[in-house]
């Protein structure tokens, strides 16, 4: 049946949406200069993405609705995950040659780690309904932990040593995107603690306590 609008719109999605949302705002904030509320943004796109999966198999989805849902997650993926964090890391001061060449390895690992889950992840479902246990290499959603608490210790540092921290830190997670290492996925326990630690950290970048 033909109907005025293209694509999904149930709830399958709509943490999703949300979490792309939030970083969205998040970039805003951080062009003015607001870099705890811009962090905060990012790990609530973080949550989103922990519990979006958990949704959506929840939910009787046609087999198009599945195949939606692989490719909006990832495209969400590398906006929240990939582009916002270089974009924070430019705010925040990443510059010249080892600046620039940090981001772009960040943003490039993110892409083709993005890329290849798709094209695995479709092929699995194929072959299997089972819920995967394992992730090859490092879940690009882990920059909504590191990258909030590599900033929250922003003030032990002088500038230029946090900027070559910070660097260090983009350049090692965008190897650990593209290794193939079995990182284990969480399961519903683990999820709670890292949905804690993402409401602590958001207390401590809002100035809550």
């Amino acid at each position: 049946m033909k109907t005025l609008w293209i694509g999904f719109y149930n709830y399958s999605v709509i943490l999703t949406y949300l979490g792309l949302i939030s970083s969205v705002i998040g970039m805003t904030q951080a062009l003015e200069g607001k870099f705890g509320t811009a962090i905060a943004c990012l790990v609530i796109s973080g949550i989103c993405d922990m519990l979006d999966g958990k949704v959506a198999r929840a939910m009787d989805r046609t087999e198009d609705e599945k195949q939606f849902g692989i490719q909006i997650d990832s495209l969400c993926d590398l906006i929240c995950f990939g582009a916002f964090p270089a974009f924070l890391g430019y705010g925040l001061g990443l510059r010249g040659f080892w600046g620039m060449t940090a981001m772009c390895l960040y943003v490039l690992a993110a892409v083709i780690r993005l890329g290849y889950f798709n094209v695995m992840e479709e092929k699995r479902q194929k072959e299997t309904h089972q819920v995967r246990k394992y992730y090859q290499g490092l879940p690009v959603t882990s920059i909504a932990i590191i990258f909030p608490l590599v900033y929250l210790m922003r003030p032990y540092f002088g500038n230029a040593v946090y900027l070559r921290v910070l660097i260090g830190v983009m350049v090692v997670v965008a190897i650990l995107f593209v290794s193939n290492i079995k990182v284990y996925k969480p399961g519903n326990k683990m999820i709670a603690v890292f949905i804690g630690l993402g409401v602590v950290i958001l207390a401590k970048l809002l100035h809550v306590f």
